[in-house]
């Protein structure tokens, strides 16, 4: 029971900033879906977005493991994401990466230089957009937009994170073996989760409502 409680627990750490920023993201979406019936396909682009990035923000609060100098494994927060870019291609995906990476730094910064913030921060979750590329093979997006962010991560963690690694271990070394686990378990379960027969067909239905 106290390990289900602490997968959780993290989900306190949501300030009413970040819930306000949250609310306006679905209020907003919400009235474009109503006044923008002249521009569907843009609306429903900024609808989809900003309520992909929201759950996907939410979900990243529900943590399997932190480790200690920034990253988590998450109950597949980035999944979200990747079906937008999956529905609405890479320049869309990218754009709520990037969206998604801001709200991540507002709210639960680990601040070195800002070259390191922008490589964690914004390089990183905009790939995930790269999933767009594979609009008709979501699982080859995943792979792509996940190897895309572990890249962007593993050049933080050589220039910025390698003091951190144990003593005698090359810094490359670390940081892959670090971005490799914690990232690429978080990349591993969307792609378990999107493999899902019932999962699948919904995202399949998402995408066919998206072109109505």
């Amino acid at each position: 029971m106290s390990n289900i409680v602490n997968i959780f627990k993290d989900l306190a750490e949501i300030t009413p900033t970040t819930l306000y920023i949250l609310v306006f993201i679905v209020a907003f979406t919400a009235i474009l879906g109503i006044i923008g019936s002249r521009a569907k396909f843009n609306t429903k682009a900024l609808v989809y977005g900003g309520l992909c990035v929201a759950i996907a923000f939410v979900l990243s609060y529900i943590r399997l493991y932190r480790w200690p100098q920034g990253g988590s494994i998450t109950l597949a927060s980035a999944l979200p994401v990747f079906i937008y870019a999956y529905i609405f291609g890479p320049a869309a995906g990218i754009a709520a990466g990037t969206a998604y990476g801001l709200l991540q730094l507002v709210q639960d910064p680990y601040i070195l230089h800002p070259f390191q913030v922008f490589l964690d921060y914004i390089l990183a979750f905009a790939a995930w957009g790269l999933a767009g590329f594979f609009r008709k093979n979501i699982s080859l997006g995943i792979i792509l937009g996940g190897f895309g962010q572990i890249f962007s991560s593993f050049l933080s963690g050589v220039i910025f994170f390698g003091s951190y690694a144990p003593e005698g271990m090359s810094p490359i070394i670390y940081s892959i073996a670090v971005n490799g686990t914690v990232l690429g378990t978080d990349i591993l379960i969307c792609l378990l989760i999107s493999l899902l027969p019932q999962v699948k067909g919904a995202i399949e239905q998402l995408k066919a409502k998206a072109y109505v």
